[in-house]
């Protein structure tokens, strides 16, 4: 019953869930496909905005000293007059450091510094097309980045000189530490020369310091492939074994790149937090479907076994049970089907064994005719004679042995209906199986003689004992041995042969007889079953018995018109026959 109730609610949740699972695996897909696409969407959005920050920082800084070269080239000013001016733009905008004036020649015509100038125009910048260039990022002793912006002074389309300013980003790292996506998502930016200028994450910014940051931190070597033509977003591990979800987006004019990192676990949180609740929705559906279909299958189920279990008990001989059943479909027409069949069953058992009782006296009252009906007449015949010739002396001998003869087939016939009926009292001793089918086979010459074929004996060469009655087995062999000559032609040949097999002994008896019909073996050891035209047909059926009470068995193979052959199989006993110890 676990069996096929186990099926059921497998049936059930394959037709009912699977195609839930199948929406739920897409939707799961679906949604972290989208939401994924979403939270790279959003945060590359965030770095757009920043890279936005940063560049109009740089762009407005940038303009500061184009402002002021403008105004140094728009009048003829005395060198004081150009320092004074300088000064005052480094007091009012105190991102710079300093700020320089130089020719076309690179010399130094004016600056803000009180000493020596510590700013250089840059080389690149004197041989670079652009008219403004910023140097690349380099860290000063106070470990704050710095750069250089050099902004070339034209008139007349011709370069009159430079304005350099040397800028301290310390500004620029209060921007990005500002800068916060999610609860641990930062920023930072990376420089064109794949150095890192700022990071929002505290515990980062001593790296900006590191010469092998560039080869070292994942995020430059995400940033150089990015540079290169790759994907604006990817994932990777940080130098604390985090998964990070990166993106980037360029800042225009200088080179730079910023980078938002946000950890995956909180940047898809909402994404598994949904499929975790999607995934626990089709679980707690799959185990209430399997749950109701359990029972309402167990519910269902029990009907049909409970139709089982009634024909069980018909088949073990229980007639009158009948199934109840419940409800009103289909099982419960099959219930009422199975109850007519039983009652119409019973009916049809009745009339086989009506047919089957008037069918074996039938053959009983056949069998006794033929049986009895010859000595019965026998006798009758010698009574009537009798009372004529009471006073001959020699015929009242006949008659005696006559009377006598006929009584013991009479005797036998009724011997044998009521073996059939009881069990045979059989007594067990060793016997030698080759002496006692010698002896079967000589007491039966005569019959082989008369019926013109041939009767002979096959004996193993060891001596073979088991434990049997030497007169029922003698009954046997007799029985087996005369309806091989009675089922033989003459100039036939009927053999008894003995063989020995481990812990097993055979005795065969085989015959080049007509043969038993394919059709008829199966039947020949039941009684008052005969292929002769006189006789109760009992002989086989008790010669079974004997060799079944006996521990043995007794088979039959046959083909019409070559010959049959009997085996009869006992177990082998090393106990010898009393005769045997005594010599």
């Amino acid at each position: 019953m676990r069996r096929i109730t186990s099926r059921f609610v497998l049936l059930i949740a394959t037709a009912a869930i699977a195609p839930l699972m199948v929406y739920g695996a897409v939707s799961v897909t679906s949604l972290r496909r989208a939401n994924n696409e979403s939270v790279r969407a959003g945060n590359l959005k965030v770095a757009g905005q920043v890279a936005e920050q940063i560049e109009l920082y740089v762009t407005n800084n940038i303009r500061v000293l184009q402002s002021l070269g403008s105004e140094l080239t728009a009048t003829a000013l005395a060198t004081w007059q150009q320092d004074r001016m300088l000064k005052d733009y480094v007091l009012s905008f105190p991102e710079f450091r300093e700020i320089t004036l130089f020719d076309s020649s690179g010399n130094v015509l004016a600056s803000s510094a009180l000493g020596k100038s510590r700013v250089a125009l840059p080389e690149a910048a004197a041989h670079a097309a652009k008219r403004i260039y910023i140097a690349p990022i380099r860290v000063d002793d106070d470990f704050l980045p710095t750069t250089t912006i050099a902004v070339q002074l034209t008139r007349l389309q011709q370069n009159t000189g430079w304005v350099v300013g040397e800028i301290a980003l310390e500004q620029l790292w209060r921007m990005v530490d500002n800068i916060r996506v999610g609860a641990s998502g930062h920023a930072l930016i990376v420089g064109e020369d794949l150095r890192l200028i700022a990071h929002g994450n505290p515990d980062e910014k001593r790296r900006i310091a590191s010469s092998e940051q560039a080869t070292t931190n994942a995020a430059l070597k995400f940033v150089s492939a990015f540079r290169a033509g790759g994907v604006p977003a990817t994932q990777y591990l940080n130098e604390a074994r985090e998964d990070m979800l990166a993106v980037a987006s360029p800042v225009r004019e200088t080179g730079w790149t910023i980078v938002v990192e946000q950890p995956t676990t909180e940047a898809f949180a909402t994404t598994r937090r949904l499929e975790g609740q999607l995934l626990t929705a089709i679980a707690l559906a799959l185990l209430v479907t399997m749950i109701v279909g359990y029972f309402w299958g167990r519910t269902f189920i029990q009907r049909i076994f409970a139709l089982t279990r009634v024909t069980r008990s018909i088949a073990e001989g229980k007639w009158e049970t009948r199934v109840q059943m419940t409800g009103q479909d289909e099982i419960r027409e099959l219930g009422d089907a199975f109850n007519s069949m039983a009652d119409r069953l019973v009916e049809l058992r009745e009339d086989v064994r009506k047919q089957e009782r008037q069918a074996m006296f039938g053959r009983i009252a056949a069998g006794l005719v033929h049986d009895l009906s010859h000595p019965i007449q026998n006798i009758g015949n010698s009574c009537k004679l009798i009372l004529k010739m009471s006073d001959d002396q020699e015929y009242r001998e006949t008659f005696r042995r006559t009377v006598e003869r006929e009584m013991v087939i009479v005797k036998r016939v009724l011997d044998d209906l009521r073996n059939i009926a009881r069990p045979i009292p059989l007594e067990r001793f060793p016997v030698d199986l080759n002496k006692s089918v010698a002896d079967a086979i000589e007491a039966m010459l005569p019959h082989a003689e008369t019926a013109g074929l041939t009767l002979k004996a096959e004996l193993a060469s060891q001596p073979l004992y088991i434990e049997g009655d030497v007169f029922a087995l003698g009954r046997v062999y007799r029985n087996l041995i005369l309806n091989a000559i009675q089922a033989t032609a003459p100039g036939g040949l009927v053999v008894a042969a003995t063989e020995g097999h481990g812990t097993r002994v055979q005795v065969r008896v085989y015959d080049t007889g007509c043969g038993i019909p394919s059709d008829r073996l199966n039947a020949i050891f039941e009684d008052f079953v005969t292929t002769k035209r006189r006789g109760l047909g009992l002989g086989l059926a008790i010669s079974k018995k004997i060799v079944e009470q006996l521990g043995g068995s007794i088979a039959v193979a046959s083909e019409v018109g070559k010959g049959t052959t009997f085996v009869i199989d006992f177990p082998r006993t090393e106990a010898r026959p009393i005769a045997l110890v005594a010599g």
